[in-house]
């Protein structure tokens, strides 16, 4: 109702609410929206509604889906050839552990993963899950060392003590996914 002020446990609920149907829509299982509604809801607080000061960071774009594969060569023939994607080229990362495959689509990424090394990361996935899977979702920040105090600060766990480089040449960190109601989280300076 016009000139009507909403409470703001309504507009809360509301604003939930409708960013978990944006996110149904968007095709995203359960669990991953509970996660991205849960690192919003962390990289935003406010006065009027925590009783905190605001956050010094901002989540932002979800910016790719990390699917591990046992055989990059039929994956990436999958998504080229079968489904018509546009895809990179294999790229190592060996400070990583992995090769990586982009594929291109048209609101975010998938990035395929395959390991490289011995003590690959990827390796230890693929023992425990011989068809490959979903690995991580990671998820821009503009300002990553803040949203790494932010985080660690309301006990979220991170993988490693310093953001690394990564796949795109920028500060990555991994959060630890029993904090994060089980997904791997990679966030990403935008």
């Amino acid at each position: 109702v016009a000139g009507k002020q909403v409470p703001p446990e309504t507009a809360l609920w509301f604003g939930a609410n409708m960013a978990s149907a944006v996110l149904k829509v968007a095709g995203l299982s359960k669990c991953t929206r509970h996660t991205l509604l849960r690192l919003r809801a962390l990289s935003t607080t406010s006065p009027l509604h925590r009783g905190i000061p605001g956050s010094l960071w901002k989540l932002g774009r979800l910016n790719h889906i990390a699917i591990a594969v046992p055989d990059m060569e039929k994956a990436t023939a999958l998504y080229r050839d079968v489904l018509g994607a546009t895809v990179s080229d294999k790229v190592p990362l060996p400070e990583h552990g992995v090769y990586t495959v982009f594929v291109e689509l048209g609101n975010t990424k998938l990035e395929l993963l395959h390991p490289l090394g011995e003590k690959s990361p990827i390796a230890g996935f693929l023992q425990k899950n011989k068809s490959g899977g979903m690995h991580h979702i990671c998820i821009e920040v503009d300002d990553i060392n803040a949203a790494i105090v932010d985080l660690r600060a309301k006990n979220i766990r991170t993988l490693s003590e310093q953001p690394r480089i990564g796949a795109h040449g920028k500060p990555v960190m991994f959060l630890h996914p029993k904090d994060c109601d089980g997904v791997l989280v990679e966030l990403e300076e935008a």
